[in-house]
């Protein structure tokens, strides 16, 4: 459906935002299902920029858009070594809750329907359904 390279900086991601926007107003996208994905897709695309390619603006962040019988797919996926996506620590756990990062994925598995790491975890698979 679409497809958006961006650079590793954080200033990409204006882009990912304009995607984001243009395909749910293509989609006519409920406005609560619209917050769940611009929250999940932007923290799987600063995940991807920060710790996949460690910021490094020569390695490039590539997203793809589709609808499949699921509903509305967003694949995020970098050029980094992946990450061990079972082990994560809890933030909600005591001693997490006073650090200021380590909710995104948390946030991610949260706020979509379904959630898939590929590639060791330099690639993920967000769905959200869009009933209708």
């Amino acid at each position: 459906m679409r497809t958006l390279e961006i650079k590793s900086s954080v200033e990409s991601m204006n882009l990912v935002e304009a995607l984001v926007d243009q395909v749910c107003s293509d989609l006519l996208v409920n406005e609560d299902i619209y917050g769940n994905i611009l929250i999940a897709v932007t923290e799987a695309t600063n995940n991807a920029i920060i710790h996949g390619n460690g910021k490094d603006s020569s390695k490039a962040v590539r997203l793809y858009v589709d609808k499949d019988a699921d509903g509305l797919v967003f694949s995020i996926e970098d050029q980094g070594d992946g990450f061990d996506f079972s082990k994560l620590p809890d933030p909600t756990a005591p001693e997490n809750l006073e650090k200021p990062d380590g909710r995104g994925i948390f946030l991610m598995r949260n706020l979509a329907d379904k959630i898939e790491f590929l590639n060791n975890g330099s690639k993920v698979n967000i769905t959200f359904a869009l009933n209708g």
